[in-house]
């Protein structure tokens, strides 16, 4: 089966799932867009109000904002795939919950196989989280982590400029940096996240580069 059949797929999957709780207040799935051989692939956190209407991701003021960013380093929405770790809205713009990122998880995976991407741009702690485990955004925001094979690239989420006009400046840095970190995507090694047992998830994972 082609990439594009595949994401085809998990698209209407999405647009009927029944795995979590999100599924009655969904207008929209949102199962994210762009091309099946994108090169980078963004990641953020999940749905809003415009995108639960449209059933498209980064369609409201964050969309407008990410647009901006990508324009400020020579790359458009259109050559990048965007997607969220949750695909349906969570009532009133609230954080996931684990359930709902646990349910949400195989359909994220199975885009990332298909799509192939060179490099990931996680927008936020929550998909941050999913290939970062318990590292903090304000430590490693703007760096790039080879895991599990993957070139990773923690970001803020766009919005958080909005909420916070202090970050905008970092949020602009970031991303002006990034064709570089691209270039340099060769050179970065693989880091080894410690693993723990259940009883000590609570505590942070630690990356040994730092």
């Amino acid at each position: 089966m082609n990439s594009d059949q595949v994401l085809k797929n998990i698209a209407e999957d999405i647009s009927s799932c029944k795995k979590c709780e999100l599924n009655h207040s969904r207008d929209k799935g949102v199962p994210g867009e762009g091309p099946t051989n994108a090169e980078i692939m963004f990641i953020g956190e999940g749905p809003g109000f415009h995108e639960n209407m449209q059933g498209r991701p980064f369609v409201g003021a964050a969309g407008d904002l990410l647009v901006e960013l990508l324009d400020s380093i020579g790359m458009k929405r259109e050559e990048v795939f965007i997607t969220n770790v949750v695909k349906c809205r969570p009532p009133g713009n609230r954080d996931p919950a684990i359930e709902e990122l646990e349910a949400c998880n195989s359909y994220l995976d199975q885009q990332i196989q298909a799509i192939n991407p060179s490099v990931i741009v996680t927008l936020g702690r929550f998909s941050m989280g999913k290939f970062i485990p318990h590292a903090k955004i304000s430590e490693i925001h703007g760096q790039s982590i080879r895991v599990k094979g993957m070139l990773v690239i923690p970001f803020y989420h766009p919005a958080a400029a909005l909420h916070r006009p202090s970050l905008r400046s970092v949020i602009e840095e970031d991303f002006a940096k990034l064709p570089t970190l691209i270039k340099g995507a060769a050179r970065i090694p693989e880091v080894q996240l410690k693993e723990h047992s259940e009883n000590n998830n609570n505590q942070a994972e630690q990356l040994s580069l730092f």
